[in-house]
């Protein structure tokens, strides 16, 4: 099963957050939609966004600090088509120029960010930060409010065979029936399995030195906490990073020093990177995919049950609006 994703966004100043969220989406198997090619001024232009977006199975809308388009989000929303709305942080570093300045417009946008809050939100702090909170959104939302979707034709269902799945269906629910105690404590077993191993990323810390691209040797050495890491690397995983590309991923996301670039082949020692991704590896909660002797650089991947990992951790994040 396919998902058309649409993404709704100003189009320069979120030129690179909108082509990672693609990226996101397709390795997660989906199919992104923007309206960015279509013609504004072409007839009927509005009734093709308008099909384009109806055709959609779900909406994000992301918002920086120009004013977003209202028009794709209305539309959305009369559909009932599940919207995520990702809301930039006002703790955020934001360039001015990317910012809108006359009053109207800004109060224009704080009356639209207002109505997204409303509904399905979160903030974010960065593109990596975006990304993440993305694809946790559109796991929940498939979890929890699944959409109709797509299919290739030669896969659509006949006749006869939606019978046989009916009748296989019948037999699965006496099934479940049978089972119900002993997948219980089969979940409950999972669930206690994932408390510890998120207490284990929690407690544990790592140092890790940077290398400038103007600098002689190591600096800024910090420490960071498992989970920290995991988060990042959990999207980046999804088709698969090597250690080379795992260094220069956290090296430039967790750099301290802004004010300086880090080096573009191994910003962070590869040994600790290794380290790292041996101790998740321990945990299952990634693999190496390319085991042999004469492998250049280990492939790494993210495991099921990692990806299970961080859905849990995000949906205990997420229930913490209930508690307040």
């Amino acid at each position: 099963m396919k998902y058309h994703i649409f993404v709704g966004s100003t189009l320069d100043d979120l030129k690179n957050e909108r082509r990672e969220l693609a990226r996101i989406i397709i390795e997660l198997g989906h199919i992104p939609v923007t309206a960015e090619y279509i013609d504004p001024q072409a007839k009927d232009a509005d009734r093709l966004l308008q099909k384009i977006i109806e055709e959609c199975d779900y909406f994000i809308v992301v918002s920086a600090y120009k004013c977003c388009p209202e028009t794709e989000y209305a539309i959305a929303v009369k559909k009932g088509i599940p919207v995520i709305a990702l809301i930039i942080d006002e703790k955020a570093r934001w360039k001015a120029s990317k910012k809108e300045e006359e009053a109207e417009q800004v109060k224009k946008l704080e009356e639209f960010k207002k109505k997204l809050r409303r509904g399905a939100h979160e903030t974010w702090l960065s593109t990596a930060d975006l990304c993440q909170k993305a694809q946790s959104f559109l796991t929940r939302e498939m979890n929890l409010n699944p959409r109709d979707g797509w299919v290739r034709g030669e896969q659509a269902v006949r006749p006869l065979v939606a019978n046989e799945l009916a009748r296989l269906s019948g037999e699965n629910e006496i099934l479940r029936r049978q089972i119900k105690i002993g997948s219980g404590e089969i979940v409950t077993k999972l669930r206690e399995q994932m408390k510890k191993a998120l207490k284990v990323l929690a407690l544990n810390k790592v140092a890790l030195s940077f290398y400038y691209v103007s600098g002689e040797n190591w600096e800024n050495t910090r420490q960071f906490r498992y989970l920290r890491i995991f988060k990042l690397l959990v999207p980046e995983l999804a088709l698969g990073k090597a250690t080379a590309e795992v260094s220069r991923f956290l090296g430039t996301v967790l750099n301290p020093d802004l004010g300086k670039t880090v080096r573009k082949d191994y910003p962070t020692p590869s040994n600790t990177i290794k380290k790292i991704m041996a101790d998740f590896e321990l945990l299952k909660l990634v693999k190496c995919v390319n085991g042999e002797e004469d492998a250049v650089d280990e492939i790494w991947e993210i495991t099921e049950y990692g990806k299970e990992l961080y859905s849990a951790y995000r949906m205990r994040q997420l229930e913490k609006v209930f508690k307040r």
